[in-house]
């Protein structure tokens, strides 16, 4: 048996340190919080997610199609709040996904989920869309989104009956090229005295696409009246001005998600 003195050091040792907490049966590891479904709000109507129909890249005839991490990091933010959200695209049915990047792990969520998956798979085509169902209208990148949102008729037809309603709009990287012919009633561009941000021209120079792309997306909104705000090549930039919400690049996705939701709560916008 040991004499006291020698065990006295390792009792006090015992009483100073820290118990470890127990970990509730039901907690939430910290980096799946982004990937929880809440229950569905009623006093919220559904938020409308479009995404491209077309599937190359202008001449070059590689494939691209709605940017993955640019539908779920949005939709993430929008159900851990209980909003919920409704598909459509250009043409209806599935439409072509590019950045499929199954390490991102919100990305594997949705990819895996049965439910998403079928949401996806039969999107709505907006042509049938019925604005009046919706509180908001949120438009995905991709490099696709630059040949079909600018020339569809729905798209500003449906964006204008949104947001003239009261309802929030929002974009992330190529998805602002949706605004870029969209007028109001007035027939003012929706644009036109608003602070915004987009992929930016820099960006498409790196990706080499400044000319592919049937127009470079930042300078045409500019060109539109809107005050475009970049930050340097790839790093999150999200712009909130009323109810119309856009992002940079796929690093503000997330970003863009969370600003919609905090509009649509009446939450102050983060400065």
């Amino acid at each position: 048996m040991k004499p006291l003195r020698t065990l006295l050091p390792l009792l006090l040792f015992a009483i100073a340190a820290p118990i470890p907490a127990k970990t509730p049966a039901n907690a939430v590891p910290e980096g799946d919080k982004a990937t929880m479904t809440a229950a569905a709000r009623s006093d919220i109507k559904p938020v409308l997610f479009v995404l491209t129909s077309h599937g190359t890249k202008g001449s070059t005839g590689e494939a691209t199609g709605y940017y993955l991490g640019e539908v779920t990091h949005p939709l993430a933010e929008l159900q851990e709040a209980g909003i919920a959200v409704e598909f459509a695209s250009i043409q209806g049915g599935e439409p072509p996904v590019d950045g499929l990047d199954l390490k991102d792990a919100v990305n594997a969520r949705y990819w895996n989920d049965a439910k998403f998956r079928d949401g996806v798979r039969h999107t709505q085509r907006l042509g049938d869309v019925d604005a009046a169902k919706y509180s908001a209208i949120f438009f995905a990148g991709g490099h696709g989104a630059m040949w079909d949102f600018p020339t569809s008729p729905d798209v500003p037809r449906v964006t204008r009956a949104i947001y003239e309603a009261g309802g929030v709009v929002g974009a992330v990287c190529h998805g602002p090229a949706a605004l870029v012919n969209v007028k109001l009633a007035d027939g003012s561009w929706l644009v036109a005295g608003k602070n915004l941000s987009a992929f930016t021209d820099s960006e498409e120079r790196a990706v080499k696409l400044d000319k592919v792309v049937p127009f470079l997306l930042a300078t045409t909104l500019t060109q539109r009246g809107a005050t475009h705000h970049p930050a340097p090549d790839w790093t999150s930039k999200v712009v909130v001005d009323g109810r119309l919400v856009t992002g940079q690049n796929p690093q503000s996705a997330a970003g863009v998600g969370a600003a919609m939701r905090d509009v649509l709560l009446g939450r102050p916008a983060a400065r």
